[in-house]
C-alpha cells in the first residue's frame, strides 16, 4: 500500500543533512532516507554497504525498493486506468478455445456486439484453434482505424463480424449488473481514477441493485487514500478506519469523509493475491460490520509505504528516480493487524467457487411467503433461493458454502409465514448434496474445547493429524506448537539455513520453526539449540500466545506499557520471564485464557486441545477469526 507522504517529525531537518547532487539517488542519501523513515533500525549490515542496491539487498525488505525513471512510470501505470488501442476484449481459455470474458465498455467489440461467453474461432478467416491467448490478442491489436474480421460460436452456432480497432480505456474498477438486481464491482487496483469509477458505478446501479459483491480476488492494492474513500462508499463518513505505526511507536489514526453511497448488503470477495490495501478494505468492512468476506485468506502485508521523490527531495531525486519505503505498520478499525496472517473471510470457500457463492447469497429478500428460501443471518441478512440451490447447476457451490458455514452461524429455512432454525447438515441432507463433508475432527466431540477446535477447523487452522483425528489430549512438542502456529499465521516459510543446530530445513517442522523465529515468538534453549522434540509447558505456550497478541494488537501493545513492576501473588508459581506474558493475557476483560492461572500449572505440558482453545480465544479476541464462541 502507497501513501501520499505524510512527513513525521524526525524528517523535517532531513533536508539540512542532504548535499546537493545533480545526479540519480546516491549511497549517502539513500542511507540518510533510510535511517530516517524506514518502519525499524536498520541492521548493521545495511549500513556497511557502498550502493544502493547493496542496501535494499541486506535490508531484505520486499516493498523496499529503488525505481529509476522508467520504473517509477510503470509502477504508478498500474494503478491507473490503462489506456489502449484493438478490439477491447477480456479473454480466458476456455474449454472450446479462447472466450471473452468481458467486453470493455466504448470499445470495438462493444459497438459489435460481441458478449461474455463467447467463443473466438478465426481472425481474418485464420483459425484460432490450438492459439495461445497472447498470439490471439495480438492478433486482435493493431493500429487505430483498421479492421479485421472476427468469427465466434454463440449457443453453437458461427457469427462473423467486422471490427474496426480503436483507443479504449480499461479502468481499475468498473461494474455489471447480475441478474438484474446484483451490481457485480471488479477492482484490479486502488488508484487515483478508482473512486471516482465505484461511486459512479454506485451511482448508476442505486435504483436496480439491491445487493452489492465488490471483488478484490488479484488486487496488490495501492493508494491507502483511495481505499479509505472506497471504504467511505460503504460505511458513510469515519474518523478511524486504519492506524499507522511509525518506527517510534507513535500511532496515528485515519478516517474518510466520503459519504455514504450504498446501505445495500455487501460481499466483499478475497484471495491469496488479495494484498495491502485490499486488506485494509476487506478488514474495515469485516470490523465495522458493513457487509461479508468471502473466498480465500488475504496475502498478509500489514506495512505501508512512503514514495519519496523530486516532488519531496529534489536534491536526491534529479532524474526522476525515487525511493518507495517501507514507513508505517497498519491496523485496522478494530485495531488489529493484518501482517502475516492476512484478513480471513467470514466464509473460506475455493477462490474460483466466490464469485458463484456470493450471487447465491444474494437472492432478494422474501416480500411475501418465505417458503423455499433460506436465511442466513451473520453481518447482516443473506438469502438463499433453495430451489436455485440445490439445482444440478449450483449443488457444488451450495456444496462449499455450506461447509463453510461455521458452528454458531444462525441458519433458517422459510416456513411460508416464517422461519424455523436449521442447521447445514440438514439442508445438505434435504437437497442430497452427497459430497457435502462438515469441516470437523472425528475424536473431539468429548473435548472441552471442541466448540474452538472446530472453528480453528473450519477455518483450515488445524490440519490434524491427516486421518481426521485430532488427538486433542495428547502433549503438544515444541516443533508441533510451531507448525499449529505457523498455519494459524498463514506464514511465508523461509528457506535457506536453519537458526538451530538440531531443526533441519528439510524436516517436517523446520520451515515452521525457523518462521516462528524469524518473527521473534519462539527462541532456542541454548548453544544454538531448539529441542523440538521437548513438550511445551503452561508457561512457555502463554508466553508465546501473548507475544503474538502485542505483534497483531495496538490494545496488547498498550496493556504491555502498563505491566506492573513486581508479580502479585496470583503470577508468584510463574517463572520471573512468564509472570508478565501470564499477567497480560489475563488483563482481557472476556478471559482469554482457559483457567485462572492460579489454576493452571505452570511447568505443566500443554495439550493439543489446551493450545487450540488459547489459540482460537486470542484470534477471535482480535476479530481475526469471526468470534463465534
Amino acid at each position: 500500500m502507497k501513501l501520499r507522504f505524510r512527513l513525521p517529525a524526525a524528517a523535517l531537518a532531513l533536508t539540512l543533512l542532504l548535499t546537493p547532487m545533480a545526479q540519480a539517488l546516491t549511497p549517502d542519501q539513500a542511507l540518510v532516507l533510510l535511517d530516517t523513515f524506514y518502519i525499524d533500525p536498520l541492521p548493521q549490515s545495511v549500513t556497511e554497504q557502498t550502493t544502493v542496491s547493496g542496501m535494499l539487498e541486506a535490508l531484505g525488505d520486499p516493498y523496499t525498493q529503488y525505481f529509476t525513471a522508467e520504473d517509477l512510470a510503470a509502477f504508478n501505470a498500474s494503478l491507473s486506468d490503462v489506456h489502449q488501442v484493438g478490439a477491447g476484449i477480456s479473454m480466458t481459455m476456455g474449454e472450446s478455445g479462447p472466450t471473452v470474458a468481458r467486453v470493455i465498455a466504448g470499445s470495438a467489440a462493444e459497438k459489435a456486439g460481441l458478449l461474455p461467453g463467447d467463443v473466438l474461432t478465426a481472425v481474418d478467416g485464420r483459425t484460432l484453434e490450438g492459439a495461445s491467448l497472447e498470439d490471439v490478442s495480438d492478433l486482435l491489436s493493431g493500429q487505430e482505424g483498421t479492421s479485421f474480421q472476427l468469427t465466434y460460436l454463440r449457443d453453437g452456432q458461427s457469427h462473423t463480424v467486422t471490427l474496426t480497432r480503436c483507443a479504449f480505456v480499461v479502468p481499475t474498477a468498473y461494474a455489471q449488473l447480475v441478474d438484474d438486481h446484483i451490481g457485480y464491482l471488479t477492482c484490479d487496483a486502488f488508484g487515483e481514477e478508482t473512486t471516482n469509477h465505484v461511486a459512479e458505478a454506485l451511482t448508476t446501479y442505486a435504483n436496480q441493485a439491491d445487493h452489492w459483491i465488490m471483488d478484490l480476488r488479484n488486487n496488490g492494492g495501492g493508494n491507502m487514500e483511495t481505499a479509505l474513500q472506497m471504504i467511505g462508499c460503504f460505511t458513510g463518513p469515519a474518523d478511524r478506519l486504519s492506524y499507522l505505526m511509525q518506527q517510534n511507536g507513535a500511532v496515528s489514526a485515519d478516517g474518510t469523509r466520503m459519504p455514504q453511497l450504498s446501505d445495500e448488503p455487501l460481499i466483499v470477495l478475497t484471495n491469496l493475491y488479495s494484498a495491502s490495501a485490499s486488506e485494509l478494505f476487506a478488514a474495515a468492512i469485516r470490523d465495522t460490520g458493513s457487509g461479508l468476506l468471502v473466498g480465500g485468506r488475504t496475502y498478509g502485508k500489514g506495512v505501508a509505504q512512503v514514495l519519496l521523490d523530486a516532488s519531496l527531495f529534489p536534491d536526491c531525486f534529479s532524474e526522476g528516480d525515487a525511493l518507495k519505503v517501507t514507513t508505517y505498520r497498519f491496523f485496522g478499525p478494530g485495531r488489529s493487524s493484518n501482517d502475516t496472517i492476512g484478513v480471513m473471510p467470514h466464509l473460506l470457500v475455493d477462490q474460483d467457487l466466490a464469485d458463484e457463492t456470493a450471487v447465491l447469497l444474494s437472492a432478494p429478500e422474501p416480500q411475501g411467503s418465505t417458503s423455499g428460501m433460506v436465511r442466513i443471518d451473520w453481518n447482516g441478512a443473506w438469502y438463499i433461493d433453495l430451489e436455485q440451490a440445490c439445482s444440478d447447476e449450483w449443488k457444488a457451490v451450495f456444496t462449499a458454502l455450506l461447509e463453510a458455514l461455521p458452528d454458531g452461524v444462525l441458519i433458517r429455512q422459510g416456513t411460508g409465514s416464517g422461519w424455523e432454525a436449521t442447521s447445514a447438515g440438514a439442508l445438505a441432507a434435504a437437497c442430497s448434496l452427497t459430497d457435502y463433508t462438515p469441516r470437523r475432527f472425528n475424536d473431539t466431540d468429548q473435548s472441552p474445547y471442541s466448540d474452538e477446535i472446530d472453528l480453528l477447523t473450519t477455518y483450515g487452522v488445524l490440519l490434524g493429524a491427516g486421518d481426521g483425528s485430532f488427538h486433542p489430549t495428547q502433549t503438544l512438542t515444541r516443533a508441533q506448537l510451531c507448525t499449529l502456529l505457523a498455519q494459524a499465521l498463514h506464514c511465508k516459510m523461509p528457506t535457506g539455513e536453519s537458526k538451530f543446530s538440531d531443526v533441519s530445513m528439510d524436516s517436517w517442522y523446520g520451515p515452521a520453526v525457523n518462521a516462528l523465529a524469524s518473527m521473534g515468538l519462539v527462541a532456542g534453549v541454548g548453544n544454538g539449540r531448539f529441542d523440538p522434540d521437548a513438550p511445551v509447558s503452561h508457561e512457555q505456550f502463554i508466553t508465546i500466545l501473548a507475544r503474538l497478541g502485542r505483534r497483531l494488537d495496538l490494545d496488547f501493545m498498550q496493556t504491555w506499557r502498563d505491566c506492573p513492576d513486581t508479580a502479585s501473588a496470583e503470577y508468584a508459581d510463574y517463572a520471573s520471564w512468564a509472570w508478565e506474558s501470564v499477567w497480560l493475557l489475563d488483563q482481557d476483560e472476556d478471559g482469554l485464557l482457559w483457567a485462572a492461572p492460579a489454576d493452571i500449572d505452570p511447568t505443566g505440558a500443554t495439550t493439543r486441545e489446551e493450545a487450540a482453545a488459547l489459540t482460537c480465544t486470542l484470534l477471535c479476541r482480535l476479530n481475526l477469526l469471526p468470534s463465534l464462541l
